[in-house]
């Protein structure tokens, strides 16, 4: 059975999302779209967009300033110009996704929506933009990569595709919208795209994009796995590759692409099926891939349904990032993951390759090995290009005061010894706690949940010393704001700083 088969349905409750009481048992894992279409099934898209200004909290930049639920969230860095970022969130409420821009190391944001396709047919048809992932290359171009669900009004999905959205003024607006990979029906659907591209100035494949993803079909091996593809001409094209095994059981989700000193294209992914952290490489620009190997086994299969994000699930997924540095360690592959703890909890591990990923270290914990129970979840992992250093965000639950371990922080972490050890303390980045458990319809609540939680990832980009976290922050849910359906600014987007 698929996993849109064994979904657990949403109620909508007063304009926002309640879990049923069944679904908090549920071992299913809903695409984060999921949501948002239940929400859009029953009700009008909310209208307009964000205002192109942001909030300051103290040392914490609310990016996002808008109307609504906005979660999962991604940061890039443009390494021709390192003050400028570009970002990107889910929106729950309103069909686009929403781009965030700043000239400013990310003290100031502005946003817009990025461009849909039309719907698929009929005047009661209609389509919405999920799973936000963001690049620069290394001419100024940013590349946006999400997927385009589209469905009709009572007639369940039509389908899904990948999009990429094309900005050559630093994500302020978007000039092409490039689809492909086109799934129909509900139970094949593509999911998780993630994308980078390759800024190696002496690469032979400078500059070239590669967006990796699951095409989800309920094992079905022949249209379902994992794909990557790759474009040479600014996204205005793209060629697909399966690089999972082609006779498997097609159950792998949330790959991430990443690219070597010297163009080495590499993708690692959860093999749920089999319970490991997978891996595969291309050493000719993406063009032909080897087999797919064993990064590491693990004991979480697909998701944890810890305290903090029992009703969305926490995602078990890699975020991975090569050494381009010119360092001792330059070429040195890493990848991160959430698995559970012998006490039952959920922490981060990290592992490292010196050989293009042909074997790896034994993973180890980079977080603080407290007393306490503490779930850690939603990690990025990014390896800065000039230094080397390794950088980590992360949710943690460590300052909860419920008992229950539902309130959460971004903390941040860095090792500057090539991943042999990580700064502890863990830095605190977020400087109020979130708590993103279920109101169950009681309103107003210390808790929220519009539909998706934290969502499956929280982003993180590191470029000369300096990172930049991001995450999902619902400190602002009972403020009003002027032009809100709801007066309520419900989850926001923030990021911060860490020098």
């Amino acid at each position: 059975m698929n996993r849109l088969q064994k979904i657990a349905l949403l109620t909508v409750t007063c304009g926002f999302f309640s879990s049923q009481t069944s679904a908090q048992n549920n071992s299913t894992h809903n695409p984060t779209w999921w949501a948002k279409y239940q929400y859009l099934a029953h009700n009008a898209a909310s209208p307009g967009g964000g205002s192109n200004s942001s909030l300051t909290v103290g040392s914490n930049v609310d990016v996002s300033n808008e109307c609504g639920p906005q979660s999962e969230t991604y940061i890039t860095i443009n390494p021709a110009s390192a003050k400028s970022l570009a970002a990107g969130s889910n929106e729950i409420f309103r069909d686009p996704m929403r781009g965030y821009f700043s000239t400013d190391s990310g003290t100031t944001w502005g946003g817009v929506d990025v461009p849909l396709p039309p719907p698929l047919q009929g005047t009661n048809d209609t389509r919405f933009g999920s799973d936000p992932s963001l690049v620069f290359d290394t001419r100024g171009n940013l590349f946006y990569s999400y997927i385009v669900v589209y469905f009709g009004a009572g007639n369940g999905v039509d389908g899904s595709q990948m999009a990429v959205a094309r900005s050559a003024d630093g994500g302020k607006s978007y000039q092409q919208l490039t689809l492909f990979g086109f799934q129909s029906g509900s139970n094949h659907f593509n999911d998780k795209p993630m994308i980078t591209s390759d800024t190696n100035p002496a690469s032979p494949f400078r500059d070239r994009v590669y967006v990796a993803w699951d095409a989800a079909s309920g094992g079905n091996a022949i249209d379902g796995g994992i794909h990557v593809a790759r474009s040479s001409d600014a996204g205005s094209t793209f060629a697909v590759a399966r690089v999972d095994n082609p006779s498997g059981p097609s159950q792998g989700i949330g790959a991430v692409p990443f690219v070597g000193p010297n163009g080495e294209v590499y993708v690692g992914w959860n093999d749920y099926k089999n319970n490991l952290i997978a891996f595969n490489r291309s050493l000719d620009g993406g063009v032909t891939w080897d087999a797919q190997r064993t990064l590491s086994p693990k004991t979480a299969a697909f998701d944890v349904g810890i305290p903090a994000e029992l009703f969305r699930r926490a995602l078990v997924y890699p975020a991975c990032d090569a050494d381009r540095s010119t360092g001792s360690h330059r070429g040195r592959l890493y990848c991160s993951w959430m698995d559970f703890t012998p006490a039952g909890v959920t922490d981060i591990l990290v592992s490292s390759s010196d050989d293009k990923g042909s074997t790896w270290t034994t993973p180890r914990p980079a977080t603080d090995q407290l007393t306490q129970l503490v779930d850690r979840f939603n990690q990025w992992l990014a390896v800065d290009p000039v230094t080397g250093d390794v950088n980590l965000s992360f949710y943690d639950t460590r300052n909860d005061t419920t008992g229950f371990r539902f309130m959460t922080d971004t903390f941040f972490t860095q090792s500057v010894d090539g991943g042999v050890t990580f700064r502890s303390p863990n830095v605190r980045v977020s400087s109020i706690s979130s708590n993103e458990h279920d109101c169950d319809g009681i309103f107003p609540c210390s808790a929220i949940n519009y539909g998706n939680q934290q969502g499956d990832y929280e982003g993180l980009a590191s470029h000369g010393g300096i990172s930049h976290p991001i995450w999902t922050d619902s400190r602002r849910q009972l403020e009003s704001s002027t032009g809100c359906r709801t007066n309520l600014l419900m989850e926001e987007v923030f990021t911060t700083t860490v020098k």
